[in-house]
Formats: C-alpha cells, sequence, structure tokens
C-alpha cells in the first residue's frame, strides 16, 4: 500500500490533470458526450501505456545513452522545479501546448494520443518521474502496484476531464488559480526530493 499511495500521489501532482482542463474543453466543445468521454478514455490509456513503458524501458534507454539513473534525477528534478514555478508565478503558467499545437489539434480527428495524453498528461516531468521510480531492488509484485498506481491515475484523470466543466463553473478563474498554485507547490516538493537524493547518492559525504 506504501508503493501504491507514493506511486499515486507522487504521479497525480506532476500529471496535473486540472491543467489539462482547458485544452480538453476547447477541443471538443463542439463534439457529443459520448465522443468527449470515447477521447478522455483514449488519452488516459495512451498515458498508462506511456507512463508504463518509460518507467519498464527507461533504464535500457539511459544504460544505452550511458547516463547515470542520479543524473536523470537531477535533470527531472530541476525540469519539475521550472514547471512548479511556472504554476506559482501568477500570469507565468506557460501552456504544455503552443498556440499554433492548438489550432492544428482542431483540425485532428482525434485529439486523444496528442496533444492530450502527450504531451498533456504524460509530458517529460511524468515520464522522468516513472523512470526515476524503477531500481534494482524492486520485486515483481512492486512493479505491478507500481503500474497499478499509473491506472489510479489515469482513473482520477478520466473523472476530472469529465467533469472538467462543471469544475471550471464551479471554481471558476479564482479558484482555477488556486489550484494551479496548489498543484505547483506539490510539484516543487518532488522537484527538490529528486534533486536533494540524486545530489546526496552523487556525494555522500554530503549527508554527514
Amino acid at each position: 500500500m506504501e508503493i501504491l499511495l507514493a506511486t499515486f500521489t507522487t504521479l497525480f501532482s506532476v500529471v496535473n490533470p486540472f491543467g489539462a482542463m482547458p485544452v480538453f474543453l476547447t477541443l471538443t466543445e463542439d463534439d457529443t458526450p459520448t465522443h468527449r468521454a470515447g477521447v478522455a478514455l483514449r488519452a488516459c490509456f495512451y498515458m498508462v501505456g506511456v507512463l508504463t513503458v518509460s518507467f519498464f524501458a527507461g533504464q535500457y534507454v539511459l544504460n544505452f545513452f550511458g547516463i547515470n539513473i542520479h543524473h536523470l534525477r537531477i535533470a527531472g528534478g530541476i525540469l519539475l522545479m521550472r514547471s512548479a514555478f511556472d504554476l506559482l508565478t501568477p500570469g507565468g503558467n506557460r501552456a504544455k501546448v503552443s498556440d499554433a499545437t492548438l489550432e492544428e489539434s482542431m483540425h485532428k480527428d482525434d485529439i486523444s494520443f496528442t496533444p492530450l495524453a502527450m504531451p498533456m498528461l504524460s509530458g517529460p516531468g511524468s515520464m522522468a518521474v516513472c523512470i526515476g521510480l524503477f531500481t534494482g531492488k524492486l520485486s515483481v509484485p512492486d512493479m505491478g502496484l507500481i503500474v497499478v498506481g499509473f491506472c489510479l491515475v489515469a482513473l482520477a484523470a478520466y473523472i476530472i476531464l469529465m467533469s472538467s466543466l462543471r469544475l471550471t463553473r464551479f471554481l471558476g478563474r479564482p479558484g482555477m488559480a488556486a489550484l494551479a498554485r496548489i498543484m505547483g507547490f506539490l510539484t516543487l516538493a518532488i522537484g527538490v526530493n529528486f534533486l536533494a537524493t540524486a545530489i546526496v547518492a552523487l556525494f555522500p559525504g554530503l549527508s554527514k
């Protein structure tokens, strides 16, 4: 349960499905509720697939390029901290999808994989977190629990996307801004943890 809870809480704030709500609403505003539900469901399935592949194959990619896992955690920590500062800074919350990409996506038949699953739900930050979760000490049941954690995050993302219209109306701009800052603060804490853990592992003398 500790592994499952740690995976869910760590990944949920990084995935931040609340940040995907505006893009989801914009790109599906003319769709029927059934079609909108299908898009959200496919996007969440794709997200689980991307995160699972990152979790299992990430180490092999790092080994191929000769990258140490602690180096990845430092890079991932910096990336998460940068994203967190964007969420915490008033007016500085840059969208994960550019205006040009958003305009192009409006003419696509299916937006579930891009831009919704990637990069909105499973971007570089969440992929870095998944790669960092993999260690040689994990047993097969532990790995299974981590994948279940991915599925729980996807389930939460699906519920949030399907409730995005009601949530946006209920929270309004002030509520959405406050929610972005909360998610940003949690992401910042995760980024600092990644950075500190990797630095201590690389320089053990610092912890004495």
